[in-house]
């Protein structure tokens, strides 16, 4: 196990949610003894959406909206044995999105 690194990618709508569990992940990283390199900001997605108001003239009358991708990346180096039971047992919020993989 010592010579692996564990790469967790986290995404969310919300800023603070994501914010939120990169915290709980690199309390429980460090506290279990791993090095752990981030939270890395990557970039955020935005996606927007124009919608005509008017169903029939005034082409000049839309409404914009966005819906905004917040992600993180964090590496844990040198995981140990409590580190993954540690991250195995972590409860993070509902509206984040975690992927992790192992290298």
């Amino acid at each position: 196990m010592q010579n692996q690194r564990i790469r967790i990618r986290l995404k969310a709508f919300d800023y603070r949610l994501i914010d939120q569990s990169t915290a709980e992940i690199v309390n429980t990283a460090k506290r279990t003894g791993a090095k752990v390199l981030g939270p890395i900001p990557l970039p955020t997605r935005k996606e927007r959406f124009t919608i005509l108001v008017s169903p029939h003239v005034n082409k000049d009358a839309r409404d914009q909206y966005e819906i905004r991708t917040h992600k993180r990346l964090i590496d844990i180096v040198q995981p140990t044995e409590k580190t993954v039971d540690a991250l195995m047992r972590l409860d993070l919020a509902a509206g984040v999105d975690v992927q992790i993989s192992l290298g």
